[in-house]
């Protein structure tokens, strides 16, 4: 995982980003914490293949549902299985066919209508799990792809699909999006996921404004409820049996909370239900997944009887 954050400082020096190299550094020092399996995964990571390319900087592996990297002929489910659950892709890694518990690849397909055309954009990806959606920012033409993820797993597994990528211009660091500094300076900037584990929604929007060059672009997906501009679920205990569920607004109210923070030119994306096709428990990742978390005798609602997760994409811009 070192690996990872190695390749930020080195990848991004000469760019606008090497400016906040000493305030991301101390956040590292400060934020990055050890895990139990750690030298597990180094050691896992030492034996997989590298992938010898090419400097072009041509992706055809990210610009499709299934990101592939590497070899076909080469089988590698027993390493990258110490590394589960898998949570977003689908992915193709070496010869093997990861079939991930989230099909990540219809979000994408949800969002990449709606947005500026990423062509020579620099990316920050709030929240971004293993990087799917790094990749395929690349692959839609991204120049550079920052995502931040705490997670440890997910960094490893970023830095395992790296492993046999072509060299690119992806990188993920271990942190949360409130320890970073205000970039002021990505042209696109994409929140998936993520509003509704903040305990403070304000507080997480003023945060991606700060990300944003003047004029730049938020990409922000979360969960809502049907109502008006007053109209908000605070789950008093669990939401889809999950803890950490602080605040779903109805579209409406999301997009006043937006123009509050300082988005102008925003926009809602038409809501879609989260079906059990999308979310799912597979060999992969053979937890717990969304039929799980939801009434079994209503799949409308969730376990404690809440409405069943919506999800709309909004797109905003930070004032030029």
């Amino acid at each position: 995982m070192q690996t990872n954050v190695r390749d930020f400082f080195e990848g991004t020096r000469d760019t606008p980003l090497e400016s906040f190299h000493h305030q991301i550094d101390e956040a590292l020092a400060l934020h990055l914490k050890p895990h139990g399996r750690a030298d597990e995964w180094d050691a896992i990571l030492a034996k997989l293949p590298e992938t010898i390319d090419s400097e072009a900087l041509q992706y055809p592996g990210f610009n499709q549902s299934v990101v592939t990297v590497g070899n076909p002929g080469v089988d590698l489910e027993e390493p990258l299985g110490a590394f589960k659950p898998w949570r977003k892709g689908p992915l193709q890694i070496g010869g093997t066919y990861i079939d991930t518990e989230w099909r990540s690849d219809w979000k994408w397909d949800r969002i990449i209508p709606h947005i500026s055309d990423l062509t020579g954009r620099t990316v920050l990806d709030i929240g971004c799990g293993n990087g799917y959606h790094l990749f395929r920012m690349l692959g839609a033409g991204a120049s550079l792809a920052l995502g931040v993820d705490p997670t440890l797993l997910f960094n490893y597994q970023f830095a395992a699909i790296q492993k046999l990528a072509p060299k690119n211009q992806a990188y993920l660091l271990p942190l949360r999006g409130e320890q970073l500094p205000a970039f002021n300076c990505f042209d696109s900037v994409f929140s998936l996921g993520v509003l509704y584990h903040r305990r403070s929604p304000v507080d997480h929007l003023t945060e991606l404004l700060s990300f944003l060059a003047p004029g730049g672009e938020l990409i922000l997906e979360t969960l809502v409820i049907e109502g008006d501009e007053h109209s908000v679920l605070i789950p008093p205990d669990r939401y889809a049996k999950m803890a950490n569920v602080w605040f779903i607004p109805s579209p409406d109210l999301l997009k006043i909370l937006l123009k509050r923070a300082g988005f102008t030119d925003i926009r809602v994306v038409v809501p879609n239900n989260t079906t059990l096709e999308e979310q799912r428990a597979t060999k992969w990742m053979d937890f717990q997944s969304l039929a799980d978390f939801l009434d079994p005798n209503d799949p409308g609602k969730t376990a404690e009887g809440h409405p069943g997760p919506v999800r709309a994409i909004l797109v905003a811009r930070k004032p030029a």
